[in-house]
């Protein structure tokens, strides 16, 4: 049986978040250079995607390329933007065939052009999928976009667009990179690492959070059913008791 058939579809997270992380190391670990494990990575992310569309999982966002990558050595982040023009262009195929729509959240203007342009192309041709959201975050930080939802609302009071005592969380949502997206359900994070980095800050308030100790080059669907399944296990209480979820 396949592993992912013993997951309860009734029960899935609606939006899944990831960070990937652990290519760098994984490649250091076999005695390679950091970018081997990115190629590496990339095959991880389609069978992912792949494993994510075919069980129903609606939304999936990639912590792809954050604000603070920009400052890794320009080899490697010139390795990135060329995986990520080739995988776009490699994965158009997939993600029409699994009924995929693209989508993006960050800074993606500060690409380069080559990227920006492939990365338009590609969510211009899935637009009309309605299978599953897969949203790349792409030169994307939390902080920098709650800053900017800041400014937005800021201006919008100072114009008597919005006013002050209407501010809310709605308001604030929609002044959001992720403005169309639902809260998130369950954050998965490879590598070991039990850190948050930067990703979704404002949009895991309520998420389950998992950690997996291995690489992501080397998660495997198996991992993915595992951590799904830990998230069906637990009560999701959103600050209530366990007793008013039963009334």
């Amino acid at each position: 049986m396949d592993v992912l058939d013993e997951i309860d579809k009734q029960n899935l997270p609606i939006h899944l978040a990831i960070i990937m992380d652990g290519n760098g190391r994984w490649a250091k670990q076999k005695g390679k250079r950091r970018v081997f494990g990115h190629e590496n990575g990339v095959r991880t992310v389609r069978e992912t995607v792949e494993s994510c569309a075919k069980i129903g999982i609606k939304y999936l966002t990639l912590y792809t390329f954050s604000t603070e990558n920009w400052k890794r050595p320009k080899i490697e982040v010139d390795t990135l933007m060329r995986l990520l023009v080739s995988s776009l262009k490699k994965e158009l195929k997939t993600f029409m065939n699994n009924d995929i729509r693209l989508n993006t959240i960050g800074d993606i203007a500060s690409l380069p052009k080559r990227a920006f342009k492939e990365l338009n192309e590609v969510m211009e041709k899935t637009r009309a999928n309605t299978g599953m959201t897969l949203t790349l975050a792409l030169s994307y930080g939390a902080r920098e976009e709650l800053k900017n939802a800041v400014k937005e609302i800021s201006s919008k009071v100072k114009n008597n667009i919005i006013s002050i005592e209407n501010i809310d969380e709605t308001i604030i949502n929609t002044h959001l990179y992720t403005h169309d997206l639902p809260d998130v359900d369950l954050l998965i994070r490879t590598s070991g690492e039990h850190r948050i980095s930067n990703f979704l800050l404002w949009q895991i308030a309520y998420a389950e959070l998992y950690f997996v100790d291995v690489y992501w080059p080397d998660f495997s669907r198996e991992h993915l059913a595992e951590a799904i399944k830990s998230y069906q296990n637990r009560e999701r209480r959103f600050g209530k008791t366990s007793e008013q979820l039963i009334e």
